[in-house]
């Protein structure tokens, strides 16, 4: 209850502070999909073991959010990349098939030994966290995550890339 309240203060102090237009940003519709997906964000991580499962279905997409320039240095095999930055209807579409194609997503916050191909972010900067909430923005509705930070060493989820041996 506590959280909820503490939300709805944010969500009204944050009112006042959208007073200067503009059709492009819409800070409301924002926290709208942030508030909609609490719930069911916890039952869409997954265990290493789910994620690598996951990951065989032909139908299913491993998108890579980070730089290209991370992604050539060590990327999950199979995965297509997309920088965050580049994310628009045009260039979801091009990479992701539907709406409801199953998603499943990774960040530099999943992975620690390779501090060059995925330096950790600050916690709440973590880019699973922006890049769920941008493909809800954009209507897609099967988006999974990786759950556990992970040793790229000790890892069953196969990586290619250059500074793979």
């Amino acid at each position: 209850m506590k959280t909820l309240l503490t939300f709805l203060v944010i969500v009204s102090s944050a009112a006042a502070a959208d007073q200067i237009p503009n059709r492009l940003i819409d800070y409301a519709e924002f926290k709208k999909i942030v508030f909609d997906s609490v719930r069911e964000r916890e039952t869409h991580r997954l265990t290493e073991k789910q994620f690598v499962q996951a990951m065989a279905d032909k139908d299913t997409v491993v998108l890579d959010a980070r730089s290209a320039s991370r992604y050539a240095l060590r990327h999950v095999r199979g995965a297509v990349n997309l920088p965050f930055t580049d994310f628009t209807a045009d260039t979801l579409a091009q990479v992701i098939p539907s709406k409801t194609t199953k998603i499943l997503i990774y960040c530099n916050n999943n992975f620690e030994g390779s501090a060059t191909a995925f330096p950790s972010k600050a916690p709440a900067a973590s880019l699973n966290l922006s890049t769920s909430t941008s493909l809800r923005a954009y209507g897609y509705t099967n988006i999974f995550e990786l759950g556990p930070l992970l040793d790229v060493n000790e890892t069953s989820i196969p990586f290619v890339g250059t500074e793979v041996k």
